[in-house]
C-alpha cells in the first residue's frame, strides 16, 4: 500500500513539474535590464534631458525591457570616465569632450578611450558669454583687464572658453583675471560684483542664465562671431544662435537672436554595453520622439536627422543597427 502511494505521489509530482515548466509565465521583471544614465548638475539641461530619456523608456519597460535611472553627476568629463570604468551605462557629454576622449587629446592626452561610442546627439549647446552691463564689455575683445570666470578645472566650460581665447590670440593667463568657479556659482558672483562676466556652455533656456540676467545688477549676453582659426583646429564646433526672447530681462533682449559658437550634447556609451540594450533604448527614443520634445524646452526642436549630426565617436552597433533598419543611414 505504502509503495503504491509512493508511486502515485511521484507521478503527481512529475505531472505538476511538467505543467509548471509548460505554463509558468516568465515575468516582465525577469527580462528587464536596469541601466544608469549620467547627466549633470540639477540646475543644468543635462539632468532634465537624462530624466526625459529615462521617462520614455521606463513608461515602456514592458515593450523594450529597459528601466533607466538618471543620475546627477559632474557632467561631460565625469560621464565619459564613468562610462569607461563601467560605473555608468550611458552618459551625456559635449561633442568636444567626446571627440577629445576618443582621440586621446586634452583631458585624455595620450590615453584615448577606444571603446567610447555614440548613441545619438541631443540639443545644441552654445558657448554663452554673460557680462555685467556696468563692466563696459561689449565684445570678446573687451575682456582685457577684467575679471572673467572661465569655469572650474576639468569642465567643458573652461576648455571652450580657452579655445575661444586661443583662437583670438587673447592670453587668458595674462590679459585678464581668469576665475575658476563652477557654473552654478557664477550668476551669484556676477550679481555680487565679484566678477565682470562668465562663460557657460549650455542649452537654452537655462536657469543660471536667467538668474544672471534678472538680478539687480543688469547683465547682457555677448555675441561670439565666427572664428575661422577655431573651426580649423576643432571640427566639432559650429555657429549657432541664442534666442534673446528667452531672457527678457537681459539688457540686450531686444536684439532677437545673437550669434555664438556651439556644439551638440551627445548620448554616449561603451562598446562593452550590450548591443540589444542600446538598440532598444535607441528605438524607444526615436519611436517616441514627439513625446520627448515636450519634456523640456531644450528638446523641442530635435529631429531624427539632426540627432545623427555632431557625433564625434563611432556609433554603437546597437544604435547603428536601428538607424539602418529605418533608413536613417545606409
Amino acid at each position: 500500500m505504502e509503495e503504491a502511494m509512493h508511486k502515485i505521489f511521484n507521478r503527481f509530482a512529475l505531472a505538476l513539474l511538467g505543467l509548471g515548466m509548460f505554463f509558468t509565465p516568465v515575468s516582465a521583471e525577469a527580462k528587464t535590464t536596469f541601466i544608469t544614465i549620467g547627466t549633470g548638475g540639477i540646475t543644468g539641461v543635462y539632468y532634465p534631458t537624462g530624466g526625459a530619456i529615462a521617462k520614455i523608456v521606463n513608461d515602456r519597460a514592458d515593450e523594450f525591457g529597459i528601466k533607466a535611472t538618471a543620475e546627477a553627476t559632474g557632467a561631460s568629463i565625469f560621464n565619459i570616465n564613468a562610462v569607461k570604468g563601467g560605473n555608468l551605462d550611458f552618459g551625456i557629454a559635449q561633442a568636444d569632450s567626446q571627440y577629445l576622449a576618443y582621440n586621446g587629446k586634452g583631458e585624455w592626452e595620450n590615453a584615448p578611450i577606444a571603446e567610447l561610442r555614440s548613441v545619438f546627439s541631443l540639443a545644441p549647446e552654445m558657448i554663452t558669454f554673460v557680462v555685467a552691463e556696468d563692466s563696459g564689455i561689449k565684445s570678446i575683445d573687451g575682456v582685457k583687464g577684467k575679471t572673467i570666470n572661465i569655469g572650474n578645472p576639468g569642465s567643458g566650460n573652461r576648455q571652450n572658453a580657452i579655445d575661444i581665447f586661443n583662437a583670438l590670440g587673447i592670453n587668458y593667463e595674462k590679459d585678464f583675471k581668469a576665475e575658476s568657479l563652477k557654473a552654478a556659482d557664477a550668476p551669484r558672483m556676477l550679481q555680487d560684483g565679484r566678477i565682470d562676466g562668465f562663460f557657460y556652455t549650455v542649452g537654452h533656456p537655462n536657469g543660471n542664465i536667467k538668474e544672471a540676467t534678472a538680478g539687480m545688477r543688469k547683465a547682457r549676453i555677448i555675441p561670439i562671431p565666427e572664428i575661422k582659426a577655431l573651426f580649423d583646429v576643432a571640427p566639432y564646433y559650429s555657429m549657432d544662435s541664442i534666442d534673446m526672447a528667452q531672457y527678457p530681462e537681459a539688457t540686450n533682449a531686444s536684439e532677437g537672436k545673437i550669434p555664438t559658437v556651439g556644439m551638440k550634447a551627445t548620448l554616449i556609451t561603451s562598446a562593452n554595453v550590450d548591443e540589444e540594450v542600446v538598440y532598444n533604448l535607441t528605438k524607444a527614443v526615436f519611436e517616441n520622439l514627439e513625446e520627448l520634445r515636450t519634456l523640456h524646452p531644450a528638446l523641442a526642436n530635435l529631429t531624427k536627422e539632426g540627432m545623427l549630426e555632431g557625433l564625434s565617436a563611432p556609433l554603437h552597433k546597437g544604435a547603428e543597427r536601428y538607424y539602418k533598419e529605418v533608413g536613417l543611414i545606409k
